[in-house]
């Protein structure tokens, strides 16, 4: 029996999928099968059942469960307390971020950090604010860069890292363009392009929207706020950007202040709240708050 086995056993009973399971521990699929094969060889009964649309547990893979988690736990605490007691931090870290990173080089902070720490291994991904809490909040991910409206997410510790207005984008040619700023009011009658619900940012300038009393027309979204520059660039409408982001392509767009107040966006680290986290995750984190904030 191998500690491996263990991890991928828990890992399918958590996802429903060996798929699944093989992205979450970084393996192939076919080795995550393999391996609890063998593990189910050796026990002499099939811990998972594989008829249906999903994985699910056996009886004996249900009873059997805790006690993998246990030893994970167990073998986890063992060389958490000699990394303590040595210095070393190695280990894994999970990190998600919103594409929207602003003014944020999570790039460059990353690797700052491996050249200070070698011995961890890091995982970046990317998603929407709503799903990346989630994660977070799970532990699927042990670090998340998200965007954050006024009231910050329960069950997670959250330091703001970026706290930036959020303007319009408009091309060249576009009637707008002559002009420095913009009103709520008129603002509402022309087409916008924001981020899709689910984002900080998009929550951010929603509730901007509603305390101005206003309900623009969005005509278009897009998770990665490139995608937002191209189409207001090519002059479909105003799209709705971090200051930073349109500042830095001001070739192809020009700046448009929007008076309605309150409307920034906000960028936050987030990790768990209550629950374990491991001394990588808890190294980065520090590690990120010392240079970012």
């Amino acid at each position: 029996m191998e500690m491996r086995q263990l991890e991928y056993l828990v890992a399918v009973a958590e996802e429903g999928s060996f798929t699944k399971a093989a992205a979450r521990v970084y393996v192939t699929q076919p080795c995550v099968s393999a391996q609890i094969r063998r593990l189910e060889k050796e026990l002499g009964q099939d811990l998972l059942d594989r008829g249906g649309r999903s994985v699910q547990l056996t009886d004996v893979g249900a009873a059997a469960l805790p006690h993998a988690r246990a030893v994970l736990t167990a073998v986890n605490s063992l060389r958490n307390s000699v990394d303590d007691l040595t210095g070393l931090v190695r280990g894994q870290v999970a990190v998600g971020s919103v594409a929207s990173s602003m003014s944020l080089s999570l790039p460059e902070l990353i690797a700052d950090f491996s050249e200070k720490y070698p011995s961890v291994e890091i995982s970046l991904s990317e998603g929407g604010s709503d799903q990346l809490i989630a994660d977070a909040r799970s532990g699927r991910i042990d670090v998340a860069v998200i965007g954050v409206s006024a009231e910050p997410p329960g069950g997670l510790d959250v330091q703001i890292i970026a706290d930036e207005p959020l303007i319009g984008a408009v091309s060249h040619d576009h009637p707008l363009a002559r002009r420095s700023s913009v009103g709520a009011e008129e603002i509402a009658s022309h087409a916008l392009m924001c981020l899709p619900v689910g984002s900080g940012l998009r929550a951010a300038s929603d509730a901007a929207w509603a305390a101005a009393g206003i309900k623009p027309r969005v005509a278009y979204e897009a998770s990665d706020p490139r995608v937002l520059a191209q189409l207001a660039a090519r002059g479909l409408g105003v799209a709705i950007l971090p200051e930073p982001f349109v500042g830095a392509n001001t070739e192809h767009l020009h700046p448009l202040d929007i008076q309605v107040p309150h409307l920034r966006g906000r960028l936050a680290l987030a990790w768990r709240a209550s629950g374990p986290i491991s001394p990588a995750a808890v190294a980065l984190v520090e590690y990120a708050r010392t240079v970012l904030v």
